[in-house]
């Protein structure tokens, strides 16, 4: 500990600015393995569309690409928006069952086009 401490007195910076580039390396592998993990279980693929649900988590779960998913709502969201599913459909008139009917079939547009 007083080898740490003495290596702080002499480079100051240094030893912050490794301090802070170590933390920030921590916080995205600590980030990027819970989210491993996450979508590695098989419950979390090809979900039943549910009101929480943005159109970023239902393109990752379903496993298409973010521009299909954008592209299927385009007329119904804004630009830079993250809005579930639920204020999608409030938003546009629809019940849940009408969006989640227009997003399954561009998915499957989409899967039919691999």
């Amino acid at each position: 500990m007083t080898r740490i401490i003495a290596v702080w007195r002499r480079h100051p910076f240094l030893t912050t600015a490794f301090a802070a580039a170590l933390a920030v390396t921590l916080f995205f592998g600590v980030r990027f393995t819970v989210s491993a993990i996450y979508w590695a279980d098989p419950a979390h693929r090809d979900q039943v569309m549910a009101p929480w649900m943005t159109p970023g988590y239902v393109a990752h779960s379903w496993r298409v690409p973010r521009p299909v998913m954008e592209a299927a709502l385009a007329p119904l969201v804004r630009p830079g928006e993250r809005p579930t599913l639920e204020r999608i459909a409030d938003e546009n008139g629809l019940t849940l069952a009408e969006l989640t009917a227009l997003i399954e079939a561009a998915i499957a547009a989409h899967r039919a086009g691999e």
